[in-house]
């Protein structure tokens, strides 16, 4: 059975950091693209914002570049994202997306967890 299982969601003050993991089970993730999603309340969707490619490249949207890092931990089966710098308008639920694939309409994917909330506020 596959699943992803996101953790390290909470509250934190803008200019703060959070770490989020996103876990998998029934299948090897090495094998594959990543993708880390957000939705802010009241909006559409957001993402993938950052992207673990399977050959080891790495992609943001300009929205994190250079406060958020994606990386992986293959003996844990794992991605994480780190996340610095944070604003109020970073405040949602992330999610895990994987294996991630390039559809007609954007990336897409075929599993994702049921997520963690992030706020940020002061």
């Amino acid at each position: 059975q596959v699943e992803l299982v996101e953790s390290g969601g909470g509250l934190v003050q803008p200019g703060g950091s959070l770490r989020l993991s996103c876990v998998a089970s029934g299948f090897s993730l090495d094998l594959y693209s990543i993708g880390w999603f957000r939705q802010a309340p009241g909006k559409e969707p957001e993402g993938p914002f950052a992207i673990s490619s399977s050959d080891g490249t790495t992609t943001y949207a300009d929205s994190v570049k250079g406060r958020f890092s994606i990386s992986r931990d293959m003996a844990k089966n794992a991605i994480y994202l780190q996340m610095d710098s944070l604003k109020s308008e970073d405040t949602g639920i992330y999610y895990c997306g994987a294996p991630l694939w390039a559809g007609p309409h954007g990336y897409e994917h075929d599993y994702r967890g049921q997520g963690t909330q992030v706020t940020v506020s002061s």
